[in-house]
């Protein structure tokens, strides 16, 4: 009786501190999303064209519209969560969405904690600077102060190269939004960015001095699941090969990038 009646308190103890939780998405199959009755995504809205808020402050872009297009394959709404790049994983371990659609760059290192599609985007990393200021490569760094966005792919190239080259001081933001503001502003030299950067450090003032100064490497974007999901993460690569193969994804991509999509690579 001791023993039962010690069980029902403990249960009862966990019951009432599972209460006090914030609510997950702990959906993880694809029929329990539909039953559930929503799609819950991780995005980024500082990082335009992939995401950013419209006049009204509503979620658009690329990445946006293609976490919408998921829903409507499933047949349920999206419920956004927004997320700054270093969220993004820990967004998928604590099971607080059930993807993160949010220009998630393939890497060998955050595979290790999460699962990805296959490709459904792609972009160079490039360094970015005033026309007037001569960078080739890296070692025009040396001496200047580089911004680059927390936790990003450009984030760790450009960290290895200071590494490598003493003299390259690194300024980490937490968001693009802050990155442009910086780099429009003068606080830093040069930023590692994405190859349509440029493109909206030309809406800012004096923006149109900037330019891409060179490549450091292309990435390819998945949407990232949680761990051993694989019936999401099958039923996304299903979607994602119909979305290419119907121009659906390449529409998007002219419709916020200007520029089709590269080929995209398979695995």
């Amino acid at each position: 009786m001791r023993t039962f009646l010690r069980d029902a308190m403990l249960a009862g103890i966990v019951l009432a501190l599972s209460a006090l939780l914030p609510s997950i998405a702990s959906a993880q199959s694809v029929d329990e999303i539909i039953s559930r009755g929503k799609l819950v995504v991780a995005i980024d809205t500082t990082t335009p064209p992939y995401g950013f808020l419209d006049a009204n402050l509503k979620p658009t872009g690329f990445d946006i519209e293609v976490a919408n297009k998921m829903g409507e394959a499933l047949g349920v709404p999206v419920e956004f969560v927004t997320v700054t790049s270093p969220g993004r994983i820990p967004a998928l371990l604590t099971k607080q969405v059930d993807a993160v659609i949010s220009i998630f760059s393939i890497t060998p290192a955050r595979a290790i904690q999460i699962d990805y599609s296959i490709p459904y985007a792609g972009q160079s990393a490039v360094v970015i600077a005033p026309k007037s200021t001569s960078i080739k490569g890296v070692a025009d760094l040396v001496g200047k102060k580089v911004g680059l966005t927390r936790g990003t792919g450009e984030d760790g190239l450009l960290t290895k190269a200071a590494e490598a080259n003493p003299g390259i001081e690194i300024l980490r933001f937490d968001d693009y939004s802050s990155l442009l503001q910086a780099m429009v502003s003068g606080q830093i030299d040069a930023m590692g960015g994405g190859d349509y950067g440029e493109i909206y450090l030309k809406k800012a003032g004096n923006g149109d001095a900037f330019e891409q100064k060179y490549v450091l490497k292309t990435f390819y974007f998945g949407i990232g699941v949680a761990k051993g999901n694989d019936n999401l993460r099958q039923w996304v690569n299903t979607w994602l090969f119909t979305m290419k193969a119907d121009g659906t994804l390449d529409a998007l991509s002219m419709k916020y990038r200007n520029q089709p999509l590269p080929v995209l690579p398979v695995f």
